[in-house]
């Protein structure tokens, strides 16, 4: 399949089911975060959605903190690697991301198109898994594929926001239930609220690290290499090998630092 680079009305559905309540089940609401899931008819692989009011915390500066990938290696503790690839486009790129999975998991990673928009008072980050030739799976980690993630970030005023964070992701292995529901229930409401903390930080950080360096803001700051479309396939889920963890024990694993309570 050919890949897509996301135009206006794929922003705007994509922030049409952010604010959705219809078909969405309420999974988890606790300490500002609230967590929904809907069941998609047509795949095995549900979606999770989740919002959290970020009172002191500007639009531009939660966008920032989720572009900045620099920064992200300070509170992102699920994280093992990543960096950008190449840029497609003044608003969109190819990266890499892995992250740790609680032990004994194996560890997953993506290659994913990304693609931005500031829109009025809105600020929208969506992407989806892609194949580049020069970074196909590694035989440590399993290569999960994201058929539609994104954040949408809405301005509630001068000092206040309303971040949504929307994933439909196929982790490439027949998980068992209790990992399905740990993510609801305790890894996605702990990332949001870290996401909130590490925003409330970032202005400080930032004065310190490169304070004018926002390529996401300025393209021509952007020193990516150019990378063409036509390089790039949808990655389909079905095309990777599925490790099958569903008889794996709750009792086995170890819980990492994104899976307290």
């Amino acid at each position: 399949m050919p890949v897509q680079i996301p135009d206006d009305s794929d922003f705007c559905s994509f922030r049409e089911q952010c604010l959705s309540t219809e078909g969405w089940t309420s999974r988890y609401s606790k300490g500002g975060v609230t967590v929904w899931g809907r069941e998609e008819d047509s795949s095995t692989v549900q979606k999770l959605k989740m919002r959290i009011v970020c009172k002191d915390v500007t639009a531009e500066t939660l966008y920032d903190v989720l572009h900045d990938t620099s920064y992200r290696k300070k509170w992102d503790t699920n994280m093992i690697d990543t960096y950008d690839i190449g840029r497609l486009t003044v608003n969109a790129d190819v990266g890499y991301y892995s992250w740790k999975c609680p032990s004994p998991l194996k560890n997953r990673d993506f290659v994913t198109m990304r693609s931005w928009l500031p829109l009025g008072n809105d600020y929208m980050i969506i992407n989806y898994s892609v194949k580049h030739p020069k970074y196909p799976p590694k035989k440590d980690y399993v290569r999960a594929v994201s058929l539609l993630t994104g954040y949408l970030i809405q301005s509630n005023g001068a000092t206040s926001s309303t971040l949504y964070y929307l994933t439909q992701v196929d982790p490439r292995g027949s998980l068992p239930k209790w990992v399905v529901n740990r993510v609801s229930q305790f890894v996605a409401p702990k990332a949001m609220r870290k996401i909130y903390k590490a925003s409330v930080k970032y202005p400080e950080w930032k004065r310190k690290h490169n304070p004018g360096l926002k390529p996401w803001m300025f393209p021509e700051q952007n020193t990516l290499p150019c990378i063409s479309v036509s390089e790039l396939t949808v990655q389909r889920a079905d095309s990777l090998e599925n490790i099958d963890e569903s008889c794996l024990s709750e009792e086995k694993t170890q819980q990492s630092d994104d899976e307290e309570p």
